[in-house]
């Protein structure tokens, strides 16, 4: 039977991120992609000013209880930008509407380069950590596992060794005690001619490394999370899926890098039909 998935985040209605990257990346993978949206945004926050923002905390009840009417179940949810007030709403949701077995992903949407986003406060990732609680996968980046864990950002090591694998390892196991089966924490790096991700279950280490491309774009984690989330669905392995997910991104930067006024986001539609090829 095919597979519907819920993913519940922001939209930002230009910019190439949150819900305008989850939808089509994940009905590419061959999924049903229900959506509702967390907020309404004129475009994302990062190199825009001025932006529109509307929050739909107030409709996620309504929404709930028209699909508990008329019986709507999902197989899968998937989770990015959302507020400190939605997260129960959101437990809510995944508990009145999930069939048996449904996957729950979690993309602790919060942080970045050792800052919390605009909009966010000190208790957001304490909130952030409930949310993670009983997830099949959590997708943290480093600062949003320093945030999880309330202990302080090491960096992102990409100029200098700023940890070892050590630390890496601890602080898997320390995400693991938030209560998630899985983590795939990103952005790490040993080498700065290389970025990747490690997936832990508590058990077993699985690393994925790409050669890093000289630039840094925008949307990318969402790319990356849609695309996990997509390939999770079709059954693939965590460490398969985020291999797939790393690759896809490294295709969508391929096809952007020669177009500097491009500065947004990163051209993930000129890269679906390889997705569509390799899933």
């Amino acid at each position: 039977m095919d597979k519907r998935l819920l993913t519940i985040q922001d939209i930002s209605c230009v910019g190439q991120c949150s819900l305008t990257v989850a939808l089509p990346i994940i009905s590419a993978c061959g999924i049903e992609t229900a959506v509702l949206p967390s907020s309404v945004l004129s475009t994302h926050t990062a190199g825009f000013s001025g932006f529109t923002f509307r929050d739909l905390t107030d409709d996620m009840e309504g929404i709930l209880a028209h699909w508990n009417k008329e019986g709507l179940k999902f197989d899968a949810f998937y989770t990015g930008y959302v507020s400190k007030a939605q997260i129960p709403l959101i437990l809510k949701i995944m508990e009145e509407t999930a069939n048996p077995g449904a996957l729950r992903i979690v993309d602790p949407v919060m942080a970045d380069h050792g800052k919390l986003y605009p909009g966010f406060d000190a208790d957001f990732p304490a909130e952030m950590a409930k949310l993670c609680k009983g997830a099949d996968v959590i997708m943290p980046n480093l600062t949003e596992a320093a945030f999880l864990l309330n202990e302080k950002y090491v960096g992102d090591n990409f100029e200098n060794e700023d940890y070892d694998e050590a630390y890496i390892v601890g602080l898997l196991e320390r995400l693991m005690g938030l209560g998630a089966k899985k983590v795939l924490l990103t952005g790490v790096c040993y080498d700065p001619r290389e970025l990747g991700c490690v997936c832990y279950d508590g058990n077993k280490l699985e690393y994925y490394f790409r050669k890093r491309l000289d630039a840094q774009m925008h949307g990318t984690g969402d790319v990356f999370a849609s695309s996990v989330a997509g390939a999770l669905c079709r059954g693939k392995s965590l460490i398969d899926a985020a291999a797939l997910g790393a690759d896809f991104v490294i295709e969508s930067m391929k096809a952007t890098l020669d177009d500097k006024s491009h500065w947004y986001g990163v051209k993930f539609e000129k890269a679906l039909p390889w997705l569509v090829q390799h899933i």
